[in-house]
């Protein structure tokens, strides 16, 4: 690990201007490329306290040896030196995304005598127009399909070419009408061009004019009596319709446009791109990178730009491209990308309309992207069982950590104060062990002191049911019950997380010191950074951007914090249904229905007489006198008012609970109590 001061350059060395840098490492390998409005202030943020610079940046300043610089006359000239040094060096620190050109594209053969349609991929040539991408090969050949009974271009190889011109007998397609048989001389090079210009308009969105120009020919022919031609005409005009079904209109006006969206995490982020050409949805790509520097989804928004427009000219950069953050600064990215075109392109943010409407299409794709990205890595068993590995390498325990349990708290401006305990085992999700949890014993914020609460509930039940029933006792476990159910709280982990850094990490740990437990590990992770704590540690444990024992930590913090913030709404929501009848000790929401269908309305309840609450099934003679006594000493609620008229309803109408009717059942909760139906502590 180098010093990075070992390598800074001398005061006033560094010039104050547009350029581009890199970093070597000790063998002269490039591992980060960067571009700087002014190269003096961006390399001088580099050359700072370790401790200041996000853990990524920290490590690949650690790991260079040396930094270069080239001055450049502008931003956009920096903007395509960063572009061409990150695709001749591939550093190791840089945004990649993971896309190796393996998108199919519809490539029609501009730069050869006779063009060719056909499936392309790799490095894009020049003279060949390319029409895409597609997410399959077989969805171009559908569309080639339908197209060449109008525009018979070649489509075979050149051995099978100069085979059939040696022959003097063309293929199968040429006997059927889907070639026009360049080969054995049916049309001339001039013929066939033609038809190939016309194949590349209809793909390049120009569709309308065509097909009213065909429409016309067929009316001429049916009028001339010429059935067979105009039937034919007909076939192929219902073949055109066909292939433009396959792409729907999405924009008006035959817009021509690229819309980026992207979806994010801590450590990757997915991007999807719709081609819209014509105002049809032509193609659509996406690509997942690592998130190796720390970036805003502005420079994330840049950098596919670069991966997408890099080896681009002319129409293959639209009109408008729509993003949803732009480049800071934005003004070079769109004069490069106007400079790539030839033409004024517009980069901007949609703001309403068709066009917002769809980019929130794109996004809900890229976070689509992101999660089957996700999922398909936790769900691998080899990279389970590595991610467990690395964790305990990491944290120094003696086995891997089968049982995770991992502890949120969430609150609403220090009000309903709620955490969450969520399991993993194997690196699964275990949703059944879920349990959740209200803060009793003090008022207000105080995420230290509610974690401590938290975990000491949660394994004082432990220790009682370890005491209880005797664990491991005549050779039985003791954590099931007499029908072989799994007692709550009996597993014990091998592994608590918290989310938070060191003042959580180190109340959880006095609360397991308090109980004598001194055999579950603990740490924390803080969401800001990704760092792991440790109890006792003044530095944190910061595991490789790659690791999977990193990726499942996250993936095990997220959930909690969805699992307690899930509660705290519905708990808040719940606060602000809250009616008379909530203050009837021992009545559950199922009774609580139950009495407001029968009666109702509060209004009739309050007038009913024990002996009438008395039949409603499961209402006991005591519980009726507690109900008959809870109403008679609450206040009755105002009328309401129609707020559309004035006027004021009647009380039956408005029965004191407001967000309650008889056909809304709610969840029944009770404070501090576990609830017994679904098996978790709230």
């Amino acid at each position: 690990m180098a010093d990075p001061s070992s390598y800074r350059p001398g005061p006033g060395s560094i010039p104050d201007s547009p350029g581009v840098y890199r970093f070597r490492d000790e063998h002269r390998r490039v591992i980060y490329v960067g571009k700087a409005k002014s190269l003096r202030q961006r390399l001088a943020s580099y050359f700072q306290d370790l401790a200041n610079l996000h853990p990524r940046t920290r490590t690949m300043v650690t790991t260079a040896a040396s930094v270069e610089w080239t001055v450049v006359s502008t931003e956009v000239e920096a903007l395509q030196l960063e572009y061409s040094w990150i695709k001749e060096y591939d550093p190791r620190f840089n945004v990649k995304y993971r896309d190796d050109k393996s998108y199919p594209y519809l490539a029609v053969t501009m730069n050869e005598e006779f063009p060719r349609v056909q499936v392309m991929r790799g490095q894009k040539r020049k003279g060949v127009r390319y029409f895409g991408p597609y997410g399959h090969a077989w969805a171009i050949r559908d569309t080639v399909d339908l197209l060449l009974r109008v525009f018979p271009v070649r489509t075979c190889s050149a051995g099978v070419f100069k085979n059939a011109a040696r022959t003097g007998r063309p293929c199968l397609l040429g006997y059927i009408d889907k070639c026009s048989a360049p080969c054995v001389g049916r049309v001339t090079p001039e013929e066939h061009r033609e038809l190939a210009d016309e194949f590349c308009d209809f793909m390049a969105g120009r569709t309308g004019t065509y097909i009213r120009r065909l429409e016309q020919r067929m009316t001429d022919a049916a009028e001339e009596m010429e059935y067979e031609r105009a039937a034919r005409l007909r076939d192929d005009i219902e073949a055109l319709r066909k292939a433009m079904e396959k792409s729907a209109v999405v924009l008006a006006d035959a817009t021509d446009a690229d819309l980026v969206a992207v979806a994010e995490d801590e450590l990757e982020a997915a991007v999807q791109i719709f081609h819209v050409r014509g105002g049809r949805v032509r193609g659509q790509r996406g690509w997942v990178t690592d998130k190796v520097e720390e970036i805003t989804t502005g420079a994330l928004v840049e950098h596919a730009l670069q991966q997408l427009y890099g080896e681009e000219k002319g129409d293959a950069v639209p009109k408008e491209v729509l993003v949803p953050a732009l480049p800071d600064p934005v003004e070079p990215v769109q004069e490069w990308l106007t400079e790539r075109r030839g033409a004024n392109v517009s980069l901007r943010i949609p703001q309403r309309g068709d066009k917002k409407a769809l980019m929130e299409t794109v996004a809900r794709n890229a976070q689509q992207a992101l999660i089957l990205h996700k999922t398909k890595r936790a769900s691998d068993l080899t990279t389970r069982s590595r991610a467990l590995e690395e964790i305990a390498q990491a944290l120094d325990l003696e086995s891997a950590p089968l049982r995770i349990e991992c502890y949120d708290i969430s609150h609403f401006q220090g009000d309903d104060v709620v955490a969450s305990m969520v399991v993993f085992e194997d690196g699964l999700q275990r949703k059944s062990e879920y349990r959740r949890f209200q803060i009793k014993g003090f008022e207000g914020q105080d995420d230290v002191r509610s974690m401590h609460e938290v975990i000491t509930r949660r394994f004082r039940r432990y220790l009682a049911e370890k005491e209880r029933t005797g664990e491991w006792a005549d050779g039985e476990d003791g954590l099931t019950d007499e029908d072989g159910r799994p007692r709550r709280f009996a597993y014990p982990p091998q592994l608590v997380v918290v989310d938070g850094g060191q003042p959580q990490v180190a109340a959880a740990k006095r609360a397991l010191d308090e109980l004598g437990i001194d055999d579950i590990a603990v740490c924390g992770l803080a969401k800001r950074l990704e760092e792991v704590w440790l109890p006792d540690d003044d530095d944190p444990v910061v595991l490789p951007r790659t690791s999977e024992g990193l990726y499942l930590l996250q993936r095990v913090r997220d959930e909690a914090h969805r699992f307690a913030i899930t509660y705290q709404r519905a708990k808040r929501a719940k606060r602000f249904r809250a009616g008379p009848l909530d203050d009837v000790p021992g009545l559950g929401d199922a009774r609580k229905q139950a009495l407001i269908k029968h009666f109702g309305s509060v209004k009739r309840l309050r007038s009913a007489t024990i002996d009438q609450i008395c039949e409603i099934p499961g209402i006991g003679r005591k519980t009726a006198e507690t109900i008959v006594a809870a109403l008679a000493g609450a206040t009755p609620a105002g009328p309401a008012v129609n707020t559309a008229t004035g006027e004021i309803m009647e009380e039956d109408e408005h029965d004191g609970t407001p967000g309650t009717t008889p056909d809304t059942p709610g969840e029944p909760v009770t404070a501090g109590a576990p609830d017994e139906r679904r098996g978790q502590e709230r």
